[in-house]
């Protein structure tokens, strides 16, 4: 298993990409119900087969979640696990001799 560390940088990792950062910030603003793949493909204007690469990339690194319904695959933030990361980077905010900096 991953640590911590490993599993935050690979979060990182996905989303140092511009498409799939806009990918994430575009389904975390669709709400909990996500958007389908489709809103998404209009979204960032690309061809089905590289929205497939992103998404996956997204969905291995635990930041988005999915599902199907028919024909249709939904999209949708992993809020547990963005809360998760974010803490991570803010947990030791200012242990170094500073206060008051969060």
């Amino acid at each position: 298993m991953a640590s911590k560390l490993e599993r935050h940088a690979e979060q990182l990792s996905a989303l140092g990409h511009p498409v799939r950062l806009a990918i994430l910030r575009f389904v975390v603003q669709a709400g909990d119900g996500g958007a389908a793949a489709g809103e998404i493909q209009a979204h960032v204007d690309l061809p089905a087969s590289t929205l497939s690469h992103h998404l996956k990339r997204l969905a291995e690194a635990g930041l988005l979640k999915t599902r199907g319904e028919g024909t249709f695959h939904y999209y949708s933030a992993d809020y547990p696990s963005l809360r998760t990361l974010t803490d991570y980077l803010w947990e030791d905010c200012c242990r170094k001799g500073r206060s008051g900096c969060c």
